[in-house]
């Protein structure tokens, strides 16, 4: 009987340790709720959110950010007017650039071709893709690549998906007041991800829309925070903000 005894003492010991444990976790539990951040945040990636159109804007939410409309080729003119030197510094842009003579940038909603021009004499053994969704764009950028005798941009038609590009062959992507445009952003950033070679930055210029004196219209315009909350959230790494523009934010990502 005593061996009995014996064996319950520890058992009996061992119980009332555990329960009061039991009880001081689940009243923590009920003071710390459980953290969902990870499990929102995938929500949020995966899925868009519908709601009235803004005047600008799409009716699409991506990660509480409404999508812009897209400026379309008949815009050429505004891209290539001649005060954007004076309110965008477009020049002191491209001194940011930290690229090989033989880096491969790509250069996403080219548009007219404005930066990629700009940009050629940067890698004169690599080359520019400029990289746009409407063929109007591109033939014209095709069309003034030949009237300058520039022969390392490459004119390259993508999708509102995707940038169709090889996987783990960039060096560098630019965009230039574009990305807010994007209607199935988490797509094109795992697209131009996968297209990145290890390592490979992404540089993202942004109208600030911290800055109230910065004269574009709200939908088309981005806080760092929201973009970083968006690249951040699809794999990429941030690492500076460099404040040398007049009217745009100069973001800096790295694969």
């Amino acid at each position: 009987m005593k061996s009995r005894y014996l064996i319950l003492v520890p058992i009996v010991l061992l119980t009332l340790i555990l329960i009061p444990l039991a009880i001081v976790r689940n009243e923590i539990n009920k003071i710390i709720p459980k953290n969902t951040d990870q499990t929102q945040l995938k929500a949020e990636i995966s899925s868009y959110l519908s709601a009235p159109s803004s005047p600008d804007g799409i009716g699409k939410i991506f990660m509480g950010r409404e999508i812009a409309q897209v400026m379309g080729h008949p815009g050429i003119g505004w891209l290539e007017r001649t005060e954007r030197e004076k309110e965008e510094a477009p020049t002191k842009a491209i001194s940011l650039l930290n690229l090989a003579p033989n880096a491969v940038i790509a250069d996403i909603g080219a548009g007219s071709g404005y930066y990629s021009f700009m940009i050629s004499p940067l890698v004169p053994l690599g080359k520019v893709i400029a990289v746009d969704i409407q063929q109007e764009m591109l033939d014209y950028l095709s069309k003034e690549a030949a009237a300058r005798k520039i022969t390392n941009v490459e004119p390259h038609l993508g999708t509102i998906e995707s940038i169709q590009l090889p996987d783990n062959t960039l060096d560098a992507v630019l965009f230039v007041d574009a990305y807010h445009e994007f209607s199935h952003p988490a797509e094109m950033l795992k697209s131009i991800h996968s297209a990145l070679k290890p390592g490979g930055k992404i540089y993202l210029l942004e109208y600030r829309a911290e800055d109230p004196n910065v004269p574009i219209k709200t939908l088309h315009k981005m806080s760092a925070a929201q973009a970083i909350k968006e690249f951040d959230a699809i794999g990429f790494t941030f690492v500076e903000n460099k404040p040398d523009l007049p009217w745009q934010h100069f973001l800096v990502f790295k694969k």
